[in-house]
């Protein structure tokens, strides 16, 4: 396989063939944000944040899932790509609940997003709090519609299939088939897609437990005492 030469930034890197405008520009240490990437998955390119600047090209193009090409000259921090970055920061706050997204939160102070650009009043992206399992809750409020999760229970890691998306347009997200309740899904409660949520969507029970303030230790008494007198 041969190595293709490219310019990141001013900086030559020559990398084998395959490789990612993303994975080129790791190799220079030069910082692209990304949010629906994961290095274990397979690129969605759905968010759009790690979009580039390429010389020749029309649109700016996404670093993950773009291939790098012998003579490429890309920029990675152009003032074309701040402003996409900081308008779809923007949007996403808009609509999307982002308090348990610090990664975010950085890159929206990191490139000057306004929070309230449209308005105080727009429409936000509102689900109710699903607690239907002992091991995580569902807070899709909270959710971007990444993809991670589904892939991590998909063909990417755990081949269960137990969430996918859901209804279209803003009323998008993600939910078990047939909106069953996560026990009488596929789910097999492995923990992934809670590890690979970037938002808070999905969190742990004992995370979400503390946050709330709750003696874990009257928890455990209580669920003793309930499992007793049910048997």
């Amino acid at each position: 396989m041969s190595d293709v030469t490219l310019t990141i930034d001013g900086q030559s890197v020559t990398v084998p063939q395959g490789t990612t405008i993303l994975q080129a520009a790791n190799l220079l240490r030069k910082e692209i944000p990304t949010v629906c990437y994961h290095p274990h998955f397979t690129p969605p390119s759905l968010c759009r944040v790690c979009v580039v600047e390429v010389e020749k090209s029309r649109v700016l193009v996404q670093s993950c899932s773009r291939v790098a090409e012998n003579g490429m000259v890309v920029k990675t921090d152009s003032p074309r790509v701040q402003l996409a970055r900081r308008v779809l920061m923007e949007m996403l706050q808009s609509s999307v609940d982002l308090s348990d997204a610090p990664e975010l939160q950085h890159y929206s102070d990191k490139y000057g997003a306004d929070a309230n650009r449209y308005g105080e009043n727009t429409r936000r992206r509102e689900f109710p709090l699903f607690d239907d399992n002992p091991f995580y809750v569902r807070d899709y409020s909270k959710c971007i519609m990444c993809w991670r999760c589904v892939q991590a229970c998909g063909e990417d890691v755990q081949w269960t299939f137990a969430i996918h998306r859901a209804a279209r347009g803003f009323g998008s997200h993600i939910s078990t088939f047939e909106a069953v309740p996560i026990p009488e899904s596929t789910c097999v409660y492995c923990g992934n897609c809670v590890q690979a949520c970037p938002t808070g969507a999905l969190k742990g029970k004992r995370a979400a437990w503390l946050e709330q303030g709750f003696d874990l230790k009257q928890l455990v008494r209580v669920s003793n005492l309930e499992r007793r007198e049910k048997s």
